[in-house]
């Protein structure tokens, strides 16, 4: 089957560090935007799942805990140093 060329325009990092992923898996970006594309073809849609990042519970616990530090100085444990704080952590280990 005869190729044609396609440009697409990338972000220069993306490119440089998709290149050297691919490098390392044995192949350039052509092979892997054709691999893309020949599962899109036959998935008949994009092969794999898109969707928004959902946190786990430990990470929305953190950000939760982060908004209330933000929100109410105040309220969070000051420490004089570090390392009267490293201390603390190291103690409660």
């Amino acid at each position: 089957m005869p190729k044609v060329s396609t440009n697409i325009n990338l972000d220069a990092d993306l490119k440089k560090d998709c290149q050297e992923l691919f490098s390392d898996l044995g192949m350039d970006l052509t092979t892997a935007v054709t691999i893309f594309l020949k599962q899109a073809r036959r998935v008949q849609g994009i092969p794999f799942s898109i969707s928004r990042e959902n946190p786990n519970a430990e990470t929305i616990a953190a950000l939760n805990e982060y908004e209330e530090m933000k929100n109410n100085p105040a309220k969070c444990k000051r420490y004089s140093s570090f390392k009267s704080a490293r201390n603390e952590v190291l103690n409660d280990a």
